[in-house]
């Protein structure tokens, strides 16, 4: 957080200046290729668990009960990944938030002091999302979601201002995730499904640009990006010892996922582009 606060702070800054100094507007049309680098970090995502489908009725609204009718995930859930089996061990930290880099090309047109465009960016970043939920038995059960970059088109659209331009972005996103399970549970088998895909999302986002000759710009940006994971499932089955938990409602076992099923994203990085 420490490092999105002070690029923003700069962002602003240089902002600032931009309008402070305005004139007349420098020719930013053409194509141009270039790169990014700075700082991502996920949005709070405290407070989930797993959710379960003990009736494999495609709803995960159903609470695992022991043969005795008591919650066997009554332990509760952490953010993280299980230090032991016993809720009481707690759980390590998640990896959210990273260094990012990549590049980008794209094309602007001028209209007196207005620019429009579009770029295209694909973009470098590890993130890991864990949440775990333990069981009476007692045993944890932990669910891995990874963030491994992006692919991006998007508009752009500002004001330029001289050597400046303000401007403001939005558009459609690709990220590639994949989705692990782990757990001490040694008597059920575990499969996952959907475990590696490309999902769809969107970015908002802004920045500030200025020329430091007619064909190199250096700039600011934050964008915000937003992922519809999809949710992997891992499905609980047998072989397993009488009385199981995750049979009694249904021999073919029980489905488990995370509660919450989108990935979000504050990035703030640095630009260079090389226009022609």
């Amino acid at each position: 957080m420490k490092h999105l606060l002070l690029t923003a702070a700069a962002l602003a800054a240089l902002g600032a200046g931009s309008a402070a100094n305005a004139q007349s507007a420098r020719d930013w049309s053409g194509g141009y290729v270039g790169a990014q680098m700075g700082w991502g970090q996920r949005a709070n995502a405290e407070g989930e668990r797993l959710v379960f489908d003990t009736d494999l009725d495609g709803q995960f609204d159903d609470t695992v009960r022991t043969a005795a009718g008591a919650d066997a995930f009554s332990p509760g859930s952490c953010d993280g990944v299980a230090r032991g089996a016993a809720r009481g061990a707690g759980c390590t930290g998640d990896k959210d938030s990273n260094f990012e880099f990549g590049a980008r090309a794209g094309y602007d047109w001028q209209f007196g002091n207005w620019v429009v465009g579009g770029v295209a960016e694909v973009t470098r970043l590890n993130l890991d999302d864990d949440v775990t939920s333990f069981s009476t038995t007692p045993a944890f059960y932990t669910s891995t979601r990874e963030l491994n970059g992006w692919g991006a088109l998007r508009a752009r659209g500002g004001y330029a201002m001289g050597d400046n331009l303000l401007y403001a972005t939005a558009g459609v996103a690709w990220a590639e995730m994949r989705d692990r399970f782990t757990t001490s549970n040694g008597a059920n088998s575990f499969t996952v499904t959907g475990d590696d895909k490309w999902v769809t999302g969107y970015q908002v986002g802004g920045g500030y640009e200025r020329k430091l000759t007619d064909d190199v710009s250096l700039g600011v940006e934050y964008l915000y990006s937003n992922f519809d994971e999809g949710t992997a499932t891992t499905r609980a089955g047998g072989p397993a010892p009488a009385g199981n938990p995750f049979l009694l409602v249904n021999s073919a076992g029980t489905d488990m996922r995370r509660s919450k099923d989108m990935t979000q994203i504050h990035s703030v990085r640095m630009t260079a582009s090389y226009r022609f």
